[in-house]
């Protein structure tokens, strides 16, 4: 992924008569070959871009991302991790949710919570947000507003996995 602070390191290449680094560095290349060749379009292309690198920073990583199978927060799209067992096990009474209109179930919080909970104890203690999804039935909202709330009151931690960088949740005392 490439940062804003290395961009606007490149940007000042124009003073040494490089204008247009920042953009072959953001994978503009028609553009940069311009830039390079009329020293930043004249300068005012060069001065204009001061303002546009962030978003041309973003335009590139949200390219990057999705070349990679990845959502713009960066969550793989296709995880198929599923532990088929805990589909069928029941954490809770049937009479205590309902299901919405897009085939999710709305469940108390703190229902929820031990359901996650029960989840991850299948998964060494460890689960993402996607994962909680599939195991508990309910939405992405509601899984991920759960795990925050667990996150503050401290029984869970945040990681990131380390081969695809989702975003991991870890209960402290399961781990």
């Amino acid at each position: 992924m490439n940062d804003t602070s290395t961009s606007y390191l490149f940007w000042l290449g124009w003073f040494f008569g490089l204008g247009g680094l920042h953009r072959l560095y953001n994978k503009k290349l028609a553009s940069g070959l311009l830039w390079m060749c009329t020293w930043g379009f004249f300068g005012v292309g060069q001065f204009l871009d001061v303002v546009f690198i962030p978003s041309m920073v973003n335009e590139h990583n949200l390219k990057l991302r999705s070349q990679l199978g990845l959502s713009p927060e960066g969550v793989p799209l296709n995880q198929n991790v599923v532990n088929p067992s805990l589909l069928a096990t029941p954490y809770y009474s049937e009479r205590d949710s309902q299901t919405l209109p897009n085939g999710t179930e709305s469940i108390p919080q703190d229902q929820l919570m031990v359901r996650l909970a029960k989840a991850a104890q299948q998964r060494e203690g460890k689960i993402s947000v996607t994962q909680g999804v599939i195991d508990t039935g309910t939405s992405f909202e509601a899984v991920e507003s759960a795990l925050q709330e667990m996150v503050k009151k401290g029984y869970v931690g945040i990681d990131n996995h380390p081969v695809n960088g989702v975003v991991i949740y870890e209960f402290l005392e399961l781990g």
